[in-house]
């Protein structure tokens, strides 16, 4: 399977996503929050730096429940910058 590259447009949406996981994290150790959300700290890490700029539905959803977001305001914060 290729996978078309990602326009910039969807790689600073990765990296906002990515900003404002890491600040609802606050203090708590990005393995605590990993677990909590079933994935691996390397997963987290890599959303957080924008890494994996389009991480799965699910995974996104969890990290959501972990740290007490709802996925409307996950997508109000990381919408592109023209909508």
């Amino acid at each position: 399977m290729v996978r078309t590259p990602l326009t910039p447009e969807e790689r600073e949406r990765g990296e906002r996503l990515g900003r404002f996981l890491r600040e609802a994290r606050g203090e708590r150790s990005m393995a605590d929050v990993a677990a909590a959300a079933g994935i691996s700290a390397e997963t987290l890490r890599k959303i957080e730096t924008g890494r994996a700029p389009t991480p799965a539905f699910f995974t996104v959803a969890a990290l959501a429940g972990a740290l007490g977001l709802s996925m409307d305001e996950l997508a109000g914060r990381c919408a592109f910058a023209g909508v």
